[in-house]
């Protein structure tokens, strides 16, 4: 059996100091003051004096190694031992290589496939438990942000297509049942049996109209029907303003009228 180490340090690679430091304050303040996470690198250490991560690279593996705890890119923190895996260091070195093909450099994402979710994935196989929640908590959350709001997009992308179709098909039972109602009532002036008569006629044909002007009050306008609606009410407006400033006596505001 051997231990299993897990290396963790602040990130301060962002090539400026005043960022750096601003990391720094970060993790002090949300890690050490109240115990929530942060922004950390993490390794992992099995066997021998090496650790192993997981990074960005344009070509090859993303999966690499260095001294324990020496990581010239960041700030080391602290070390947690993790437990002891029952793994032999064949048995390790086979899961490296394997791990090796699966985590290319070029698939690294800072949310949802960094060097902590490798860690995890390391940790699963040698049969130790997991990073603590802290060390890539604030990972989770920006993931679970971005989930979310592309779920609620595609969610509200599906309703308004739910809702357009719905009202097509209303819109063609509407427009089968008028043409129904009003080809039912040309009939024949001798009723037949199970014809109607003249009175009932009557009542489908006023149904008929009924729904012929429920539907073309239904009918979105077109922006030329639009225009020549408002032309018309503006001329019946001015006519109608015409005849009053003709009839009407003139009055005069007082100061609060």
């Amino acid at each position: 059996m051997a231990e299993v180490v897990l290396h963790i340090y602040d990130v301060t690679n962002s090539g400026s100091e005043k960022t750096n430091n601003t990391i720094l304050q970060i993790n002090r303040f949300f890690k050490d003051g109240i115990g929530l996470g942060g922004i950390f690198h993490s390794a992992i250490q099995v066997y021998e004096d090496d650790e192993w991560s997981y990074g960005y690279c344009e070509q090859g593996t993303g999966v690499f190694s260095c001294p324990s705890g020496k990581n010239p890119m960041y700030t080391y923190r602290e070390k947690i031992v993790l437990g002891k895996t029952d793994c032999t260091i064949f048995m390790v070195n086979q899961i490296l290589r394997e791990l090796s093909r699966e985590w290319p450099g070029h698939t690294y994402d800072l949310l949802s496939k960094n060097c902590n979710h490798f860690c995890d994935v390391l940790c699963e196989r040698l049969g130790v438990p997991k990073l603590p929640g802290w060390v890539n908590r604030f990972a989770h959350a920006g993931d679970t942000a971005l989930e979310v709001a592309g779920n609620t997009a595609m969610r509200i992308k599906q309703a308004k297509t739910e809702l357009v179709s719905a009202s097509k098909v209303a819109y063609r039972f509407l427009s089968n049942v008028t043409s129904n109602v009003t080809n039912g009532s040309n009939g024949s002036p001798q009723q037949r049996p199970g014809t109607l008569n003249n009175s009932e006629n009557g009542n489908l044909r006023l149904q008929g109209s009924w729904f012929k002007g429920l539907l073309n009050t239904a009918k979105p306008s077109t922006s030329r029907e639009i225009g020549s609606k408002d032309e018309d009410e503006n001329q019946a407006n001015t006519n109608q303003q015409k005849n009053q400033s003709r009839d009407s006596v003139p009055i005069h505001h007082s100061a609060f009228g």
